[in-house]
């Protein structure tokens, strides 16, 4: 019988002084979490009230500490909680935008969650830029000319217009193995699904727009790969660490004492692809 494993690792150098915040999976109508298990530190478990979601907390006691996420293919539907309206800047949707979305919308009857994601894809080329374009405001603002901006940037602007205009939306952070890959992965990724009259679809607009094209199909793999996922929601909390308004979590982050988060930058790697890849997640 074919190998049905599916596992994600992640191996982060130790930060001297800092605890290490880690999702512990989530589970999707495609895959299950199933378990999480680490070496390397001493860990607890911490809770955000708003999302309903789990971390871990580590503090390392070697030089490394190792991750390991394990999955089944199958699971239930998304979870409710994740297409609530969450007040957060983040999320939340200037005037300006406001307006905008809800024009988009009216007049597009046909599929309006298309429509909005067409319009989020004109307003942006992909990259990584040093400021995004919602730094320093308490909202997410609109955007009149076309911007830079990374996965997170694009479906936070998605995010914060579905759900001005009357559509769910929910936020799923986790991560993607390219096809030229199969076995390891540079960092995190994110994508977005939409619930409108019954129906329910994923979206990676910034995968078009990494393959040339603003005409953006729903769909997890518009880019040959496959995915797992992590945790979901933007601005999140965790009360017993001091953190408030977290703009998401997916990778694993160090935690200082002065209550800054810094990247961990771990060492992805990654067994299952075929199994994940047959089943077209």
């Amino acid at each position: 019988m074919p190998d049905q494993s599916i596992t994600l690792t992640m191996t982060a150098a130790a930060m001297p002084g800092a605890t290490l915040l880690c999702p512990i999976g989530m589970s999707t109508p495609h895959v299950s979490a199933i378990g999480f298990r680490w070496t390397g530190g001493r860990g607890h478990i911490v809770s955000d009230p708003t999302s309903g979601q789990n971390a871990v907390v580590l503090a390392p006691d070697a030089a490394n500490l190792r991750l390991r996420w394990s999955y089944a293919l199958g699971g239930l539907a998304y979870p409710e909680i994740m297409f609530a309206k969450r007040d957060t800047r983040f999320a939340r949707a200037a005037d300006a935008l406001v307006t905008q979305a809800r024009h988009v919308v009216a007049q597009a009857p046909g599929d309006p969650v298309k429509a909005l994601a067409d319009h989020v894809a004109a307003q942006f080329t992909y990259g990584h830029p040093d400021t995004r374009f919602y730094d320093n405001h308490d909202n997410i603002p609109q955007l009149c000319s076309i911007t830079e901006g990374s996965c997170v940037d694009i479906n936070a602007y998605f995010i914060a217009a579905c759900r001005t205009a009357g559509i769910d939306a929910g936020y799923v952070t986790g991560c993607f193995l390219p096809a030229e890959k199969r076995t390891h992965c540079n960092d995190m990724h994110c994508w977005v699904v939409t619930r409108l009259g019954g129906e329910v679809r994923e979206w990676d607009i910034a995968h078009h727009l990494k393959m040339n094209t603003r005409d953006i199909q729903p769909g997890l793999n518009p880019k040959p790969g496959a995915r797992v996922p992590l945790a979901h929601s933007m601005g999140l909390n965790f009360p017993t660490e001091g953190v408030s308004d977290l703009k998401l979590i997916g990778e694993p982050m160090w935690l200082d004492a002065s209550g800054t988060f810094h990247e961990a930058n771990p060492e992805i790697s990654f067994q299952g692809y075929e199994v994940l890849n047959q089943a077209r997640i």
